[in-house]
Formats: C-alpha cells, structure tokens, sequence
C-alpha cells in the first residue's frame, strides 16, 4: 500500500464523500485521520494506543479547525500517550469539570459552530452563522449564563431585531437559537430550551421581485462605479444567474478559462443542493473575470491567488449589505439624473427594494421571456424542481451544455444590448 500523502488545505477541499463513512490518514503527522461522513461533513481525529488497546479522541470539525491546528492538537495529544496519560479519557474529564466561563453565552455558542455547525454545513453557512452570532448575540449576552437565558430574554431579543427593520433576520435568530438550545440539551448543559415555544416574528412570503429593463441598465452602471470587488460580483450574479455565496467565494481553480468551451465548475460541497455544477461563461463573463485583480496574501507574494473576490489574499469578501447601500444610493442617483434631464421632479423617484437573489430570479426570467426551455433554465440554475424526471434526471452531468451556454449566451447578449455594451461585447452594432 502506496505511503499517505500530506494533506494539503487544497487537498482536504477536494476530498469527496463516499456512501459510506471514511477516515483518511494524514501522511504528514502519523495517527491524525480527517474523518469525510457521506453528508459531505468533515472533521479531525486522532487515533493511538493506551494501555495496550486502541483509541481514539476527537478533536473538532474542518475547516473550523484547520489543518495546522488539528496537526498541533493532535501532536499533543500523542505527547500526552507518550507520558503515559489517555489524552481522550482526559479531554471527557476536563468537559465534565466544565468552568464557569465556559457556559457564558458567548464561550458556549463558539464551542457550539466549532462542534456542530462547522461540523455538518459548508464553510459559506459556516460564516453566515459566525456573522449573526458576532452581530445580534454576542453583545447582547456577553456576560449571560446559558442556564438563565428565559423565553422572555429570547422574545425580548427578537423584538430588537425587528424594531431595527430587520424581521427576516429575526427569523434566522430564532431559527439559530432553537439548534443552540437543542444542542445544549443533547449534551445535558440545559435541562430545556427557552425556544421551543416562540415562532418565528414575521412571516416570510415567495418573492417574486424581478428587476425591470431599466433597472438592469441602473444597476450595471452603477456596479461599474462601485468597482472591485463588488462590482464585478454583481456583474457576474446578473450574468450567470447563480446564487451569491457561490459567486463571493469563486476560486480561480474553479474556473477553466482556456479552449474553446469555458467553463466555471461549482464542486458539489460549494453548491447549495451539493450537487457539481457546470457554468458555461459567456464573452462577457470572461471580460469579467480576466479583468480582475488576483490578490495574494501579503506575506507571501509568492503563492497562487485563491479567491476571485478577495481583500486579503485568505478569505472571500464580506460586507455584502454595506456595499449593497452604496449600490442603491448610486442607483437611484442615476435614475434621478435622467429624470431631471427629461425635465422630470427627480426627488418623486424611489426605487423599489431588492435583494441579490433577486438578480438570480431576473436572469432566470429573463431567458425565460428569450423563450428558454423551462427544464434549461433549471439547469443553469442548478435547480431539483422536478420537471426532468425518471432517466433524463440522472443523465451524464455534462446534459445540457451547449443548451446552457446557448442560455447564458442569449441572456448576455440582452443585457450588454440594455447596459448599451452589445458593440464592444459582441462585436455588433446595436438596433436604432
């Protein structure tokens, strides 16, 4: 049997689920596994021998913790076998004698990601939890014991949250609390959950939100004014009609820019029905993404660029809804200046609100109103909806490709016709 290889962070990420549970031994520390379970989820463990018998212990999800950090704990762990002491009997005696700080809200819902959430979700739901977590229940209850959180502190929460104008994001709030509680309970730190009563504050309905002709023109005007690195994310969103956390968090080696067919391949463990996905690029899509700025970390300029939309070098962007409002302010600046041009009251403007998914919807109707077939759209949009059933639902993966690129490519063409780029984007002129 060949020799393990060391991981690698690019090695991990490109590991996929079996039908079966797996561990993979890491060729760089003997005895440190990365546990891959068929959902896809994967964690750290160490595995040795005390007292003559085999054991195991441990140590927390990737990538909440990374592959040096599971290499160091896993090097201590073995330098406890090394003394003589069970390190995984220790570690079960140590959470027994749980400190006091360590059931403050804030140590509590940290171990909570670490333990459960980065555990069984992608790093993009990861983050997203992280930020609520940072924003709405850290400050709030920095100093509060889990046992003494009440049913009224929660309502009392929720309804700050709404009072601001935020009632969806209440609504993920309580959806949060409510696995906290229940996690705590599986591991007896609570005796109940102070959720399981409340519903959500405000009701959510199906958007139907598409953005109209001119604002489309709006919006790409102002994407240009706004620059990297959103701009061209909200470039890209409208073009390729697929979902933001999958456009925020594109990495080069996922883009296959050469020949005669590009394409942008989403891996199973990025897209959100954890199912590959193949994007057909369109010219202006590649004009967007040649054009872009590849940041390395600063300390060292010479490794290869990961992210396509990135301020560090590390990490995706973040800062979604502040950039959002510059987006609209610049938006409707545009809008009333055409009005006052047209000797209109510019000030009776508004626009209406949207979001960014509705620019996934926008494309989707868009090739829809191009008369794309309903089950391509779908395809484009990596949807299950069940409209290709019985064999056509399992055909090879690459179904469907010319179709979605002939999309896209359609879609593309209407919006470089309505932002007034069709010459410079395709090489015609553009209609009288």
């Amino acid at each position: 049997m060949p020799a393990a290889k060391p991981f690698t962070v690019k090695s991990i990420e490109a590991i996929k689920a079996d039908a079966s549970r797996k561990e993979i031994p890491d060729g760089g520390l003997q005895g440190l596994y990365l546990v891959v379970q068929p959902t896809g989820a994967k964690s750290w463990a160490v595995r040795y021998r005390h007292a003559g018998k085999p054991r195991k212990m441990t140590l927390g999800g990737f990538p909440a913790i990374s592959l040096g950090d599971a290499r160091e704990k896993a090097r201590n762990a073995l330098r406890m076998v090394s003394e003589g002491r069970d390190p995984a009997t220790e570690q079960a005696e140590q959470e027994t004698k749980r400190p006091a700080h360590m059931d403050l809200m804030p140590a509590l819902l940290d171990e909570f990601v670490t333990r459960h959430v980065a555990v069984k979700n992608r790093p993009s739901y990861v983050r997203e939890t992280k930020r609520i977590i940072e924003r709405n229940l850290k400050p709030k209850w920095k100093q509060k014991l889990v046992k003494t959180v009440t049913k009224r502190d929660v309502l009392r929460l929720l309804d700050e949250i709404v009072d601001r104008g935020s009632p969806i994001m209440a609504n993920r709030v309580r959806a949060l609390l409510s696995k906290f509680f229940a996690w705590a309970m599986e591991r007896d730190i609570v005796d109940a959950s102070p959720v399981v009563s409340i519903k959500a504050p405000s009701e959510e309905k199906t958007r139907d939100r598409v953005l109209t002709d001119e604002e489309i023109r709006f919006l790409w005007l102002a994407s240009e004014k706004l620059g990297y690195p959103f701009g061209p994310v909200v470039q890209l969103l409208l073009l390729t009609a697929q979902r933001r956390t999958e456009v925020s968090d594109a990495m080069w080696d996922e883009m296959e820019l050469e020949g005669n067919n590009q394409l942008w391949v989403i891996s199973a463990d990025r897209a959100k029905n954890r199912k590959e996905h193949f994007v057909p690029l369109t010219a202006s899509a590649l004009e967007i993404i040649r054009a872009l700025p590849k940041v390395k970390p600063a300390e060292d300029e010479d490794a290869k660029p990961i992210y396509l939309f990135t301020t560090t070098g590390k990490t995706p962007i973040s800062g979604f809804s502040k950039a959002k409002t510059h987006l609209d302010a610049e938006m409707l600046a545009l809008a009333r200046k055409e009005a006052a041009e047209r000797g209109e009251n510019p000030e009776s403007l508004s626009l209406e609100p949207w979001t960014y998914h509705d620019l996934r919807r926008t494309a989707a109707s868009g090739m829809a109103g191009l008369s794309v077939p309903v089950h391509i759209v779908e395809a484009v949009l990596n949807h299950r909806s069940g409209s290709i059933k019985g064999v056509a639902a399992v055909y090879n993966r690459y179904d469907y490709a010319e179709e979605k690129r002939a999309a896209l490519t359609a879609w593309a063409e209407k919006v470089a016709k309505l932002t007034g780029r069709e010459k410079a984007a395709y090489g015609t002129e553009v209609a009288e």
